[in-house]
């Protein structure tokens, strides 16, 4: 896996009824990182999605959240990965992940969608090729997959849920640096450490909110 990134996408379902909910967590982090960087989101209809550009640790990358339902990601992803003729080895995707409990985020290179339709989507736009890397961050799992749809599209995370899924995908500049770089051995070896003192860290209360299958 070498080579800077081009694109990293974020995640989600469109529409107010879902902005608080865990399905969400990936678009959250993505419009996080634009307003961080100063990159400005723009609806394009030609992608599906709201699309911004701009220089991140010296890398030309582009950003977009899909306004697709989650099922459909891929019809945003594919489009504007052939026109621009982006590999999926340079895409970075940013999802929900209900096999981490939230406060846990993972970075992962290729590999299966674990059921997550979304990543099913873009897999099956990008000529079903599953090279394409993930941030994956932890918003848990209701206890029965029956529960898992409406866990995910229709409720809201606890204040405290809340701030343990965003501070689990928060990234220093240092690892920020080298996630865009396509330093990943670097770049997971840092994120993945534990925390030196996780007895007195308190989550951030102003998280943003949280988000795998369903209508997504």
């Amino acid at each position: 896996m070498v080579g800077a990134l081009r694109l990293i996408v974020g995640l989600g379902n469109p529409g107010p009824q879902y902005a608080q909910t865990r399905h969400n967590v990936g678009a959250d982090w993505v419009r996080e990182l634009a307003h961080s960087q100063g990159i400005s989101l723009a609806l394009d209809a030609r992608f599906k999605g709201e699309i911004g550009r701009g220089i991140i640790h010296d890398v030309d990358l582009r950003l977009l959240i899909p306004t697709t339902y989650m099922n459909n990601s891929g019809e945003a992803v594919g489009t504007l990965a052939r026109f621009f003729k982006i590999e999926p080895q340079a895409i970075l995707i940013v999802h929900d992940e209900v096999a981490f409990a939230p406060g846990i985020a993972k970075l992962k290179n290729g590999g299966g969608d674990n059921g997550h339709n979304g990543l099913k989507s873009i897999r099956a736009s990008l000529g079903n090729q599953d090279t394409f890397n993930r941030l994956r961050i932890g918003v848990g799992h209701p206890g029965q997959r029956s529960r898992v749809n409406a866990y995910l599209t229709q409720q809201t995370p606890t204040q405290e849920e809340r701030g343990l899924i965003q501070a689990a995908g928060l990234t220093s500049p240092e690892i920020l640096a080298d996630i865009v770089a396509g330093r990943w051995q670097s770049a997971m070896t840092a994120f993945h450490a534990p925390e030196p003192d996780a007895t007195t860290k308190q989550p951030d209360e102003s998280a943003g909110p949280d988000s795998h299958l369903g209508e997504s």
